[in-house]
């Protein structure tokens, strides 16, 4: 097929244009398959590599530029790991969208992106919601290199817990293993996040755990009074033969949204001078009022601030009133320092204040986690969340932006207030989050989820746990009620894998010298078990926990037979391995995961296995 570049004008009449302006609109899409190009950077130019404007292709390849001065322009597309296209002379007048159709082809060069920030696009009014999504911060000269951060040391202030990857431990020594369920799905758009902007993330922010959990599996809900059902497979390690890979999921009971009970939310806004940009603020606001939207009159809302103070915007105010809801939130504008320790004081209270009998309280805090004024330590900050959670007041938090971005602040806060918590990098991610799966994000049925393994050493010689490094416990935290644990939402799935070195393997486990005391327990009627599973949780106001068990048999199914749930979740891990470089990768490749990953898509409504299977060939060309 011919490469071709169609450009046409249509007049008509909407809220794209303001006096003197117009629009360009258009879609991408590859020339060899036909398939539309997602996370395409489109930026227009007046002189050669100046940009004016930019933005970025939707799921389906569409872009939209608003609110174009009339004028002649160039438009460049470029894509990682495809040829750059420009396209010269492109005419906006006045109340006309232009349409431009790209066709673009792969390149066997790795291209290096250019990275546009909201500071470097001369605009005289907003973009919208898609190209707000779009902007991202840090500017590079095309042909440098950028290390794993993504941008110039001096410009990044990012910050990542340092993450020691499980180890692989010796069943005859440690047959026990207990971790918290994670329901976050941060790490998967903040990986998402630097990928797309032509850079490989820090090894710290890849917390594969969560990139796994990022996606629905096919999990049968529970059929009986339990709020999840536990789901278990056996199969072959992809990334090294002469392993196993265990498969541990569970499936939340879903809830409808007619069906939920009442909210008392509360919006919990970061105003500070740090979230000028459109990638946070403005992109926070849009996602808020996608959230709006799903109230229901019997749901309550308030909004709290805080910059070098902290205030409320809007007292608790019923679903139906929309409107009210949104101009507080429309009339939000970002300056001073962050008094964050304050906001979250002033939020439980009002949260308190309002509180909903056997209703769904929560405090929904949204910023870059740059907290700089007051209690903003992680340790001061952990246990004034620790002190609310005691009142049934859960914490959900939303991250935003780029550059001075907290991760570590942010995970740990939600992991300390019984909450969840995401990165919005798109209008799509939050749509995702507060749309899609708002069961899920706002509605906890069972608190407290704890997991713990024991392994048969008839059949497993060394295991490891393959991520959830964070959320490892002690043996003995198993059985206290006392110890904090995870939160798990309606409709949500939770996957772990174990990495399984087989009972009859020569392969070194430990440098630990065989125990001379301890005996193996006896296991002669249990030859065909595996391992089992023993699962510990509350109920969303309980103190007491219930226990549920699960028995894995040595039933192993071929990886090419297998459940299209766990060869994609194996993908995503071997996707992990290689981004952190891992010193468990063995044989991992991209080819490999990518072709298993294409194989597993399955049922893909949403298109999120595609987006993840095109994440990953960018990621290899990255790469190279």
């Amino acid at each position: 097929m011919k490469a071709a570049i169609i450009l046409f004008n249509i007049l008509i009449s909407i809220t794209t244009f303001s006096q003197n302006t117009g629009a360009i609109q258009g879609t991408v899409i590859d020339i060899d398959t036909g398939e539309p190009l997602p996370f395409v950077k489109v930026i227009l130019e007046k002189k050669p590599e100046v940009p004016l404007n930019a933005g970025t292709t939707d799921f389906d390849g569409k872009f939209k530029l608003p609110y174009v001065t009339c004028d002649t322009f160039d438009l460049r597309v470029r894509f990682v790991g495809y040829q750059t296209k420009l396209i010269k002379d492109v005419v906006v007048n006045p109340d006309e969208i232009t349409f431009v159709a790209v066709e673009m082809k792969t390149s066997d060069e790795m291209l290096d992106c250019v990275v546009i920030t909201r500071d470097d696009i001369q605009m005289s009014r907003s973009v919208d919601a898609a190209s707000i999504a779009s902007t991202t911060s840090g500017v590079y000269k095309e042909g440098r290199r950028r290390d794993r951060s993504g941008r110039n040391k001096e410009q990044n202030t990012e910050s990542y817990s340092k993450i020691e990857s499980n180890k692989f431990k010796k069943v005859k020594n440690d047959p026990l293993s207990t971790f918290s369920i994670d329901v976050d799905k941060a790490a998967y758009s903040n990986m998402r996040r630097f990928i797309t902007s032509g850079n490989l993330p820090p090894a710290d922010a890849v917390r594969i755990e969560e990139m796994i959990n990022y996606f629905k599996y096919d999990y049968a809900q529970p059929t009986d009074n339990t709020p999840f059902a536990i789901h278990t497979e056996y199969t072959e390690c992809a990334w090294n033969k002469n392993h196993k890979l265990v498969q541990i999921g569970l499936k939340g009971k879903e809830l409808e949204m007619e069906d939920a009970p009442a909210s008392n939310l509360v919006f919990l806004i970061d105003v500070s001078g740090s979230m000028q940009s459109a990638n946070k603020l403005d992109l926070l606001k849009t996602g808020f009022e996608l959230l709006v939207d799903q109230l229901r009159p019997k749901d309550k809302i308030s909004v709290v601030v805080y910059a070098g103070a902290a205030g409320v915007v809007l007292e608790s105010t019923s679903g139906n009133k929309k409107e009210t809801i949104k101009s507080a939130l429309q009339g939000l504008t970002a300056g001073g320092s962050t008094a964050g320790g304050e906001g979250i004081e002033l939020a439980y209270s009002i949260a308190k204040k309002n509180f909903v009998k056997n209703g769904n309280n929560r405090v929904i805090l949204a910023s870059d986690g740059d907290f700089n004024v007051g209690t903003s330590s992680e340790s001061e900050l952990e246990k004034l969340i620790e002190g609310k959670r005691n009142d049934d007041i859960f914490l959900s938090v939303l991250g935003f932006g780029t550059g001075n971005y907290q991760d570590s602040k942010m995970e740990r806060l939600a992991d300390k207030g019984n909450g969840n918590y995401a990165y919005i990098d798109n209008i799509f991610e939050a749509k995702k989050v507060l749309v899609t799966e708002i069961g899920g994000t706002l509605f906890t049925i069972a608190k407290d989820v704890k997991i713990q393994v024991e392994f048969n050493p008839k059949h497993v010689k060394g295991y490891r746990l393959i991520g959830y490094e964070n959320r490892v416990l002690e043996n003995d935290d198993f059985n206290d009620d006392k110890k904090d644990a995870g939160e798990l939402g309606a409709g949500h799935t939770v996957t772990a894998l174990y990495e399984i070195i087989p009972a009859n393997s020569k392969e070194k486990v430990s440098n630990i010298d065989p125990l001379k005391y301890q005996t193996t327990a006896n296991t002669e009627g249990n030859m065909n078990e595996v391992l089992t599973i023993k699962l510990r949780y509350k109920e969303p106001k309980g103190v007491k926990s219930k226990l549920i068990q699960q028995v894995l048999h040595d039933n192993i199914t071929p990886l090419n037979e297998a459940s299209n749930d766990i060869q994609f979740a194996s993908s995503i891990a071997e996707f992990g391995l290689l981004l952190r470089d891992s010193e468990f990768k063995a044989d991992a490749n991209y080819e490999a995961l990518i072709s298993r990953a294409r194989q597993a898509k399955g049922e893909d409504i949403e298109g999120y296995r595609a987006e993840f299977i095109k994440l990953a060939e960018m990621a290899m060309e990255l790469t190279k």
